[in-house]
């Protein structure tokens, strides 16, 4: 984990190169963290064995010890013994019918075996744990997470022990009112450790992190940084990139930093060839292995420019949930499921709503030549107000950076959705995360996502502060659906505050239950496939309307679990605004989108 540090903001991109060596300089960690590519892990996925605690009693010198009892009158109330297992990573909820709608603690236990190496570091790796998350071994507490949808991990060198060694994981999925998200949202609060468990072995001196990414604006020069962690700090480092016949030598500094910069004739990365490059980074100490490919995405005026080329982002929003197994997402081959459904629908984006998704769906994603607009749950009722909600937002914020800073699929920071400017303290919050992000990250476009905008007389008046932060204009709207037309869609008329930027709609459609075409009164036909068709043609309409679109992406892909939406006859759990049903049957709107981005 890095130090807090301030960072200056600088607006001119001339200054790029030295936002990174401040940045860099400032490297040096509180807590050791390190880059999981290509190490030597060791899984301790699997089979776990839990303790239900609806009541949040147990405390865990209670559950750890696991006393057994001595004569008839000892009860022992906790204990792992004769209790149910669970698959990791999974979440919870679709594992035990009793747990469908639980939220509040579970205790995870795993036995692993290790044998300690003087000459290694060892580290406990979370690809995930939603939502708090205490970490005990062997009786001692190692460490707190909060936070469901990043990575996090623990330095245990010196704390494993040869032979068999006991870690418990107290996993709370309780919604908090100063929580990011807080306490409402509209998707399944899937509960448990959601993501892969690994330990995680290092030389004594290792690769902790790095960037090798091409200059914001330039096609063919890398700028970045390598950071070693350990008392050999100062080594010649070597990348090497072998299809190109390229290797940089550069060395670092005392306190393990160094800077990198370099030209090559890279073949870019784009949705038409999602070229990937075997990218080896070497030390003294250490190796690391990645696969990265090379992109400029950037905004001039009023387009968004891929490797120089203007692009129409056709996109198209994602939970991270299996649609058919309703239970969150998190394998490969979940990932292709979502991945491959978008593909066919004719995306060249992915909006992964509301949160960061799974390492396996960025990976693959670009794999396949799909872009990936990363969002923060910085979603609606945030409390702005409390004092540990800035931080809140910077530790997640950087967390969703350092995991995907390298993969260049990733092409926007999304910091916010559908948060109101009346809030306290809110624009000041925002706005300086977006500073953050701008210092830590450079290359990839920033919004937030709005959906305040006025609707009057067949016009939009769209504005709000954060915009003049922004490089996308992004506008949730559901004219048709929450919100009846007031005028044709061919007509709507456009009011912008920041009027040269590009816009895209983020978020547009209705709900429709799969196969409803036909409804005895006209109360219920705004649920029939028709009806979702009509609000999608319309739709295309009103985009004809708007200056400067860059892309559009409709709301959402499945349909999805989600405990606000109980209407008994046309909901039952699910937000149906989906172009594809939980079983994955097309409604009539996704062949109206699918023709609208065949044309784009």
């Amino acid at each position: 984990m890095n130090k807090n540090r301030e960072k200056i903001v600088f607006k001119k991109e001339m200054l790029v190169a030295l936002i990174i060596l401040l940045w860099g300089s400032y490297l040096q960690a509180q807590t050791a963290m390190v880059n999981v590519e290509s190490r030597h892990l060791s899984s301790l996925n699997g089979d776990w064995q839990v303790i239900l605690d609806p009541l949040r009693a147990g405390d865990w010198k209670q559950v750890w010890m696991e006393k057994k009892p001595q004569q008839k009158t000892d009860f022992i109330e906790y204990s792992f013994d004769g209790g149910p297992f669970l698959k990791v990573p999974g979440d919870f909820n679709s594992q035990l019918c009793e747990l469908t709608y639980f939220e509040g603690v579970v205790w995870y236990k795993k036995v692993f075996h290790y044998k300690s190496k003087d000459e290694k570091r060892l580290f406990l790796h979370f690809g995930a744990v939603n939502y708090l998350a205490d970490v005990y071994l062997n009786g001692e507490k190692i460490g707190s997470h909060e936070g469901g949808f990043t990575p996090f991990q623990f330095e245990i060198t010196g704390k494993v022990k040869n032979g068999d060694n006991a870690l418990i994981v107290k996993v709370n999925n309780q919604r908090l009112q100063n929580g990011l998200p807080g306490a409402g949202y509209d998707w399944f609060n899937y509960g448990g450790i959601t993501r892969d468990v690994n330990l995680i072995e290092t030389s004594k001196t290792f690769i902790e992190d790095y960037a090798v990414q091409l200059k914001k604006g330039s096609l063919n020069k890398v700028l970045g940084w390598i950071q070693l962690n350990g008392i050999n700090a100062k080594q010649k480092i070597k990348i090497k990139i072998p299809e190109l016949n390229k290797t940089y030598k550069t060395e670092s500094n005392s306190n393990g930093y160094a800077s990198v910069e370099f030209d090559s004739n890279f073949k870019l990365w784009s949705p038409e060839n999602p070229k990937l490059y075997k990218v080896i980074i070497e030390t003294g100490t250490d190796t690391v292995v990645d696969t990265i490919g090379f992109r400029c995405i950037e905004v001039q005026g009023s387009k968004v420019l891929l490797n120089k080329k203007e692009i129409f982002l056709k996109g198209v929003n994602i939970h991270e949930e299996n649609p058919y197994k309703g239970a969150r997402a998190y394998s490969k081959e979940d990932a292709l499921i979502l991945l491959n459904s978008a593909k066919e629908l004719g995306c060249n984006l992915l909006r992964l709503a509301h949160y960061p998704h799974n390492e396996n769906m960025i990976k693959e994603a670009e794999k396949m030549g799909l872009m990936v607009w990363s969002e923060l749950p910085v979603y609606q009722h945030i409390q702005f107000s409390d004092s540990l909600v800035p931080k809140k937002m910077e530790t997640m914020l950087k967390e969703m950076i350092r995991r995907d800073r390298n993969r260049c699929g990733v092409i926007v920071w999304s910091l916010s959705n559908e948060t109101y400017p009346g809030t306290l303290n809110r624009n000041s919050a925002l706005i300086d995360l977006t500073q953050k992000c701008e210092a830590i990250d450079s290359t990839r476009l920033i919004t937030h996502v709005i959906n305040t905008q006025g609707y009057t007389n067949n016009s939009f008046n769209v504005w709000d502060p954060l915009y003049k932060y922004s490089d996308l204009i992004s506008i949730n709207e559901y004219i048709g659906w929450y919100v009846p037309w007031q005028g044709k869609p061919s007509e709507v008329k456009w009011q912008f505050a920041f009027p040269d930027k590009p816009v895209f709609i983020s978020e547009f459609g209705g709900e429709a239950l799969y196969g409803g075409n036909d409804r005895p009164t006209d109360e219920a036909a705004n649920w029939t496939e028709e009806y979702q068709k009509q609000i999608y043609v319309n739709q295309i309409e009103l985009f004809k309307t708007i200056p400067n679109l860059c892309g559009t992406s409709p709301w959402l892909l499945f349909d999805y679990k989600s405990l606000g939406r109980m209407n008994q006859v046309y909901q039952k759990g699910y937000n149906r605004k989906g172009l594809l049903s939980e079983k994955g049957e097309k409604k009539k709107a996704w062949y109206i989108m699918n023709e609208y981005y065949k044309g784009k």
